[in-house]
């Protein structure tokens, strides 16, 4: 993967963090007290996969650096290990939540729908990068 490209996806993966905890707050102070605990996890889980499309396709669609499929791909995995490690590592040690706490969030069988935005994360930028290919 060329530099330029990490760098660029570094700083978008960046601003995922800020509109991710920008929802959170949403989520916690509106959604949440408004439909409940669960409606609210999957309204705030739905809101933050269109704001992440967006954000990959103004990325994708306006980046000025030739690129292959790979390295689309490549983005992607650097985005869904950052994000996996920033929510255990910021989850427990900053917001002290348990690990328990935070696995949960990834048991789909109960419910959870989180996992739906790391594979968002992961396969959007291929996906983009295959239809916007010029």
């Amino acid at each position: 993967m060329e530099a330029k490209i990490f760098l660029y996806a570094l700083g978008i993966w960046v601003i995922f963090v800020i509109l991710a905890i920008l929802n959170g707050t949403l989520k916690n102070t509106f959604i949440t007290p408004k439909v409940g605990e669960y409606a609210g996890h999957v309204i705030s889980t739905i809101i933050l996969i269109c704001v992440i499309l967006i954000v990959i396709y103004l990325f994708i669609s306006n980046m000025k650096i030739s690129y292959t499929n790979a390295d689309l791909l490549l983005v992607g995995t650097l985005w869904l290990i950052l994000t996996i490690l920033f929510e255990f590592i910021f989850g427990h040690y900053v917001m002290g939540n348990s690990w328990n706490t935070l696995l949960a969030d990834y048991n789909i069988l109960k419910g959870r729908v989180w996992s739906l935005v790391l594979l968002t994360t992961l396969i959007a930028p291929l996906l983009f990068g295959l239809i916007l290919r010029k």
